[in-house]
């Protein structure tokens, strides 16, 4: 798995803090005029670089996790991970993502001794979870509302 890790210094955190307003705002701009693509201009060059959407927009995450103050990671969607990998992602401890996967919740294979689960599996599980937590909270949300407590 080719990931890239950086870690932020203060420094990049104070120019992305500088930037992530502006970048918020191209994008609301774009996605009002339903563009596909974004152009960029590069100052010191004065080059215009076309991206995709999805990329420009891949962009402005990054730049808001760093003027956060958040390291990050680019891995790519095939991309087989290991379980400590999946656990860090998920936000859970490496045991509870190995009795996931033995129950059949999210689908690996074996490596030797190893478990392999590929990235695209892991995000689809995530969603799920977020989708099927969304749904109970909403359905708590109207129950509270029914027996008025102030929700």
């Amino acid at each position: 798995m080719n990931a890239i890790i950086k870690k932020i210094t203060k420094a990049d955190q104070k120019v992305a803090l500088s930037s992530v307003g502006l970048l918020a705002k191209s994008e609301n701009q774009v996605l009002k005029k339903k563009q596909k693509v974004v152009e960029l201009r590069i100052q010191e060059s004065d080059e215009v670089v076309t991206i995709p959407l999805k990329a420009f927009i891949l962009l402005k995450s990054i730049v808001s996790n760093m003027a956060q103050g958040k390291s990050f990671a680019l891995i790519p969607s095939d991309a087989e991970i290991s379980t400590q990998q999946a656990a860090e992602i998920l936000n859970v401890s490496r045991p509870h993502v190995v009795k996931l996967l033995e129950k059949g919740e999210i689908p690996f294979r074996k490596a030797g001794t190893h478990r392999r689960i590929q990235l695209n599996d892991l995000l689809e599980y995530e969603a799920k979870l977020k989708s099927e937590r969304r749904k109970h909270l909403d359905y708590i949300a109207k129950e509270a509302q029914k027996l008025n407590l102030g929700y």
